[in-house]
């Protein structure tokens, strides 16, 4: 039986688009207050108003880039009162770079997705998990990916991190142990975001490339499972979860129809 997250609050980051959207517009649905975090101010405010016109939501926006541990640790420690016993996170904030060599890529690339992909999740688990554990409950949702289980070329260090990403959920859950507090890794295949244009610096044609002639996954699709985890009842943790399109059986096999 699903246990009610209504009224739980309930922080996402990475909310501004893709599955972190689609998880603020699940969760709202279901009368959780939100906190939603992203770099990008205008596209979290309409996504605000849009979540409090169609659910009457409670919404709490907060401009935050992960990568900034001081900037992290402040926006957690300065939430407002009624907004700081937070119920559930899901860190969803993360990013490829490109598909180059690893010999050849540029280090900006490498800083940005290690920076955000696993400092970013430590900093943002290392602020809030402690209250979870103080308080006697708490739900923690990390959103990997399929690469952190098969490499593929040119995608070494995205891979690795997203690696990173499982071993770090697996690792708070034995230190959770004795705690009420559960984690899920959850690993998406190929996901139809904003998540292959950032990889390909805005080079739409490029992106939309990679879920040619197949039915990718949408950000909703990954939301439900997320919903359909966190509202286990207390006894219940959803560790491990990989998530694929029909079509994708690896990261290197994918039915295409031919256009």
């Amino acid at each position: 039986m699903a246990t009610s997250i209504g009224n739980q609050t309930v922080l996402i980051t990475g909310a501004s688009s893709g599955i972190g959207a689609a998880c603020a517009r699940r969760f709202a649905a279901i009368g959780a207050r939100l906190i939603l975090a992203a770099r990008r101010w205008e596209p979290l405010q309409t996504l605000a108003a849009e979540l409090q016109q169609q659910h009457a939501a409670e919404v709490l926006t907060v401009v935050l880039d992960v990568r900034q541990r001081e900037a992290v640790s402040e926006a957690i420690a300065q939430l407002p009162e009624a907004w700081q016993a937070i119920d559930i996170l899901i860190n969803n904030a993360g990013l490829s770079r490109g598909l180059d060599k690893q010999y050849e890529a540029p280090l900006d690339d490498w800083e940005a997705m290690i920076d955000t992909n696993i400092k970013g999740l430590l900093y943002v688990t290392r602020a809030v998990v402690p209250g979870m554990v103080a308080r006697g409950r708490g739900y923690v949702v990390n959103v990997g990916s399929i690469a952190g289980r098969q490499t593929y070329p040119g995608g070494s260090v995205y891979c690795a991190t997203k690696a990173a990403v499982r071993s770090l959920s697996e690792g708070l859950k034995l230190d959770l142990l004795g705690t009420p507090v559960r984690v899920t890794n959850i690993d998406p295949g190929l996901v139809e975001t904003e998540f292959s244009l950032v990889r390909f610096d805005g080079d739409r044609d490029r992106a939309q490339g990679v879920y040619q002639g197949m039915t990718p996954l949408t950000g909703d699709d990954v939301a439900d499972v997320i919903v359909f985890a966190v509202t286990r009842p207390a006894h219940v943790n959803v560790s491990d979860v990989m998530l694929m399109p029909t079509a994708q059986a690896s990261v290197f096999h994918t039915h295409r129809q031919a256009e």
